[in-house]
């Protein structure tokens, strides 16, 4: 049995758990990879895209993307939780574990924010990509969170944002403290090729200086504009920006609002003249709609994370489309 048979049946192992449908997938999973070597390098193609590459699992697409801007052709990145979907929501699946296995870098957002991750690297068997491992990278880790408040929740009662608010990649100023601790990991590991991936990430905040200026420019019309959202992703994005968040639909981070809490903020909207609804594409649209309706406000659809809209494919394109939605929305107002 070779190295990679091997860590894919320990892996299939340390899945199995007190929920039998996890552990039957876990020991199909183990058994294609057993029976048919063709089909198990067919299953994880898309994790093992180049052997000449350096594997990184990233928690979020975000990462991905940052992730890509530094390491160029040299790195296979993976993200695990999709765009189409909140990362605090995400359920691990069998699959992720063996991405794992594979992977030489593992890049989280932290904050809270991925704590399925801690699972995943336990069952995986990889203390080197694991906390406080040469291969791992909290980019939180320079970040100057906001909302730093000790918030404590039980189960299904929302997600915690006890460390700060984890949104910190929506501030595009981050993202230079964010590829910088990528930058470190992948000197760390390919340290032949650190000159590449250091002119990677100069030219990436040079054109990110650039937009950087052309988004604030766009928005600056929108300077202090009322507005509200549906769930606290923005602070970092309206403080880069200097937009004005007058409350959020849900009543605190992933519980969903009562009708007292929609009647209260309406009336804070119409007090505060605000004229906008922020909503991400996987987020309810009833009370969006009911608020915006109410308040004689506008809806506007925007991205938090990259590949959430279609027109968002990058990190730079996911700005792009979130000024040109907010322009819009403005004016229409």
């Amino acid at each position: 049995m070779s190295r990679i048979d091997e860590r894919l049946g320990a892996a299939a192992r340390r899945f199995a758990g007190p929920r039998p449908r996890a552990r039957q997938l876990a020991l199909v999973a183990l058994c294609l990879a057993l029976a048919s070597p063709g089909l198990a390098q067919d299953r994880v193609q898309t994790d093992r895209i180049r052997p000449d590459r350096i594997e990184v699992v990233t928690t979020t697409t975000d990462l991905r993307s940052l992730t890509e801007a530094v390491g160029g052709e040299r790195v296979a990145v993976v993200s695990l939780a999709p765009a189409t979907m909140n990362a605090e929501d995400y359920q691990p699946k069998p699959q992720d574990v063996v991405r794992l296995t594979h992977a030489r870098l593992l890049v989280r957002v932290g904050l809270d924010y991925d704590l399925w991750v801690d699972r995943l690297l336990a069952q995986a068997g990889r203390p080197e990509i694991g906390r406080g491992g040469p291969f791992y990278v909290d980019t939180s880790r320079d970040i100057a969170a906001l909302e730093l408040r000790g918030m404590s929740v039980g189960p299904g009662d929302g997600h915690a944002h006890g460390s700060g608010n984890p949104h910190y990649w929506l501030d595009p100023q981050n993202a230079d403290l964010i590829t910088g601790s990528i930058l470190e990991a992948l000197e760390r590991i390919d340290p032949e090729h650190a000159a590449g991936y250091e002119a990677r990430r100069a030219a990436f905040l040079l054109r990110l200086q650039a937009k950087l200026a052309e988004w604030e420019n766009a928005l600056a019309p929108l300077k202090a504009l009322p507005m509200v959202a549906y769930h606290d992703s923005w602070p970092y994005f309206a403080r880069r920006f200097r937009l004005d968040l007058l409350g959020f639909i849900e009543i605190k981070p992933g519980v969903p609002p009562s009708p007292s809490h929609l009647a209260g903020l309406i009336q804070a909207m119409r007090a505060g003249g605000a004229r906008i609804v922020v909503r991400e594409p996987h987020e309810p649209d009833r009370d969006v709609a009911f608020v915006a309706d109410k308040a004689g406000a506008t809806v506007v659809t925007l991205a938090a994370s990259v590949g959430a809209l279609p027109q968002a494919g990058d990190y730079f394109a996911l700005f792009d489309a979130d000024v040109a939605a907010l322009k819009a929305a403005a004016a229409a107002k």
